[in-house]
């Protein structure tokens, strides 16, 4: 009876972890940063984002300028 106990508690906590990695993915939404909007401010990708391209994080000011909007 108290492996069954076991088992139920550990299979319940592996399902809320999973549903925990699983819910940020699926409300995730593509990124709203184009071209375009390097050509209005002038600035390269990299100024906010950690790769070149305009991927990977947001760099300091690339965190600054989603929370204020600064240019």
């Amino acid at each position: 009876m108290q492996v069954a106990k076991i088992f139920v508690i550990s299979s319940a906590v592996a399902a809320v972890v999973l549903l925990a990695a699983t819910v940020p993915v699926l409300l995730s939404q593509p990124a709203s940063a184009t071209p375009a909007f390097t050509k209005q401010t002038g600035k390269p990708c990299s100024q906010c984002h950690q790769n070149a391209n305009g991927t990977g994080g947001l760099t300091d000011f690339g965190q600054k300028f989603k929370a204020n909007g600064d240019k």
